[in-house]
């Protein structure tokens, strides 16, 4: 019904003496975000590249590859049965053969930590943590006394970037990407009183000199910085809250950041309207969705009316969606694949809305 409503509104704009417009002038940027998989899980994930995202269209995938990686700067920091080199190798062709910009994700600055699992970085080198006199160990859900939800490392500490530099070197040229995504979302944890470095400091400040010295080691190799949009965001004036976007003070540095820097705007219970607010701002971004089909679909919808109402270049900052999966590739998939009783009922939000992402941007391609 849809694409023949698509193929309809193309007949008369062609009978009209109009151009229909293209899926890359109406969402130039149709993205994929998902965890890395792990190495048995590679072979499925290149069906997936290719059965799924390709036909759709896709033409930005973002693996969170974090520690799941066989660094070499850091043996340290992998994860057991890491992906090699080969493995990823193995991502990078098939994505090239289909025109899919392919890019790697380290979690930079926030969630060091899940729940009682401290991750690498802060586990092989403590000495950077913002909060040591908080143990992950004693987390017992959210809220607690602690305020504990994921650790932080001390942007100041000055020995913290030589590891940080070297992974993110690393892990783009496996990726042979142009960009890196850093994630920096949901950071609970910033200059905080017991460090004896960050103690004092302005948060906007902080996390906004992490984001540019990030986003300049990035440029000295011409490749983009991505993060997550919720610390750019006021909290409370916008109702969002602080999972959304920032009660901590971080938001203020949506106005000190190197403008090109792209942002991936993420809202998952209603279709929320900032990505014209980033756009305003002069920052590139991305409208992101998860596992409300409905929701998702109107948030690509609204990109497209934002891009057709406003200045050119407000326009060309709002770039278009990115739909994220938080899960492990790997079971995504098995649920994805899965038909009838043997589909885990976890994923149903997560396996309803990517079909109906991939499906309706298939649906726009064809109304060419």
């Amino acid at each position: 019904m849809k694409k023949a409503f698509i193929l309809l509104v193309s007949a008369l704009a062609f009978s009209m003496g109009l151009r229909a417009q293209t899926i890359d002038e109406l969402v130039p940027v149709r993205g994929f975000v998902i965890a890395a998989p792990s190495q048995q899980g590679v072979d499925t994930f290149l069906r997936f590249i290719e059965e799924d995202l390709a036909p759709a269209k896709i033409n930005l995938l973002v693996l969170r590859v974090d520690w799941n990686y066989a660094y070499t700067s850091h043996p340290e920091l992998r994860d057991n049965n890491p992906l090699t080199d080969a493995d990823v190798k193995k991502l990078v062709s098939a994505c090239r053969k289909h025109g899919i910009r392919l890019i790697p994700q380290v979690n930079l600055l926030g969630h060091q930590s899940w729940a009682k699992q401290t991750h690498a970085l802060l586990r092989e080198y403590p000495e950077f943590d913002e909060t040591p006199s908080i143990k992950t160990e004693n987390y017992s859900g959210w809220p607690n006394p602690d305020g504990l939800y994921c650790k932080s490392y001390c942007p100041l500490h000055p020995d913290v970037h030589k590891v940080v530099f070297d992974v993110v070197d690393e892990i783009c040229d496996a990726f042979q990407s142009d960009a890196f995504h850093a994630g920096m979302d949901e950071v609970f944890y910033i200059g905080e009183k017991e460090c004896p470095r960050c103690n004092g400091r302005d948060k906007a400040e902080l996390f906004a000199g992490e984001v540019n010295l990030l986003r300049n080691h990035l440029a000295l190799k011409e490749r983009q910085l991505m993060i997550w949009g919720d610390r750019l965001l006021d909290g409370r004036t916008t109702g969002l809250g602080e999972w959304e976007a920032s009660y901590n003070g971080t938001w203020r540095a949506i106005d000190l950041i190197a403008k090109d820097v792209l942002i991936y705007d993420w809202h998952y219970e209603r279709a929320d309207l900032s990505p014209v607010y980033f756009a305003m701002k002069g920052l590139p971004v991305l409208s992101c969705g998860y596992r409300n089909p409905e929701i998702s679909v109107q948030q690509i919808k609204d990109i497209v009316r934002f891009r057709s109402q406003t200045t050119k270049a407000t326009a060309g900052n709002l770039q278009g969606y990115a739909h994220t999966i938080w899960s492990g590739a790997d079971g995504f998939l098995k649920a994805y694949y899965s038909k009838g009783e043997n589909k885990p009922s976890r994923q149903d939000g997560a396996v309803e809305a990517a079909k109906a992402i991939l499906n309706y941007f298939k649906e726009l391609a064809a109304g060419q």
